[in-house]
């Protein structure tokens, strides 16, 4: 397992930094936003922040974040590419493709086509989580290409899942890429939304995914899976304001195999069950906090 690259070329941009650090301020963690205070809007933050994943036998999708830089006393910070890591396992060679825009005026864009190396030779220059499906590493980009990261802070922990009592039911967004469809020639993702559709949720450690009642296509894996609850019903009542965090990555579908037994064979007959299997954002938060280490 490589170790993320050196860091002094990641450093974030200065209009990026100054989003992140009021971001940060507005929204710390995954807090209930009173009506009084204006609302930043994930849906827009996380659609330009997430991008396609090409390579030569593999397709996917990957999300950038940004994350703050503790020992530094400009408060500086990285940008974090975070993916499936099997999406990254199955590019062959040693450099992948970001399909990430540009904006090209007040109202255009322009589709910009990143090359990001992910090895050199063998050693692999992402970290994949010990655990569960989950890659990430600290990147470079182009200038204005993600202009408004969103913070790591904003990665839903089980002291989060727990406070806000999220329950099968609630209502998930998800973004990406099903066999590689862009929602337009800029390259945006694609928003699709289900709900999540499986119990116990914590504590995370015991249950690493969970169930999104969303179809999967090939493409979709390293999605961002997020939530933008308004007026929330928890602790014995309901709670004007938005809750807005991200709570997973899609990793895989789910499905159900049969055996059938013949005289002379063996059949296997796989079903999908049109459910996606969600990584919880706990282990992408323990991915990031775990810096340059092995």
């Amino acid at each position: 397992m490589g170790c993320y690259p050196d860091l002094s070329n990641h450093l974030l941009e200065e209009k990026a930094m100054k989003q992140l650090i009021i971001s940060t301020l507005l929204l710390l963690s995954c807090v209930v936003m009173p009506p009084s205070v204006p609302a930043f809007d994930l849906n827009t933050m996380m659609m330009q922040s997430t991008c396609k994943i090409t390579g030569p036998g593999s397709l996917g999708t990957g999300f950038v974040m940004a994350k703050q830089d503790t020992n530094s006393t400009r408060g500086l910070g990285f940008y974090v590419l975070i993916t499936a890591d099997h999406v990254l396992q199955g590019i062959q060679g040693e450099t992948a493709v970001l399909v990430l825009r540009q904006p090209a005026s007040s109202n255009s864009w322009k589709r910009v086509e990143v090359p990001l190396r992910i090895r050199n030779g063998a050693t692999l220059l992402w970290k994949k989580h010990p655990d569960v499906d989950v890659a990430a590493m600290f990147i470079s980009l182009p200038p204005h290409t993600v202009e408004r990261p969103v913070p790591t802070t904003f990665l839903a922990d089980d002291e989060i899942l727990e406070k806000y009592e999220f329950h099968p039911g609630i209502e998930l967004l998800c973004l990406g890429y099903p066999f590689g469809a862009e929602a337009n020639a800029y390259g945006f993702p694609i928003l699709r939304s289900g709900r999540i559709a499986s119990y116990p949720l914590t504590p995370t450690k015991d249950n690493r995914t969970f169930l999104f009642d969303f179809t999967v296509f090939r493409g979709n894996s390293g999605g961002p899976v997020y939530v933008v609850r308004e007026n929330a019903i928890y602790d014995g009542g309901m709670h004007a304001g938005v809750i807005q965090c991200v709570v997973g990555l899609v990793s895989q579908e789910r499905s159900i195999t049969q055996t059938t037994q013949e005289l002379y064979e063996k059949r296997e007959t796989t079903t999908p069950l049109r459910l996606g299997e969600v990584v919880h954002a706990s282990f992408i938060k323990d991915l990031v906090q775990r810096g340059v280490s092995p």
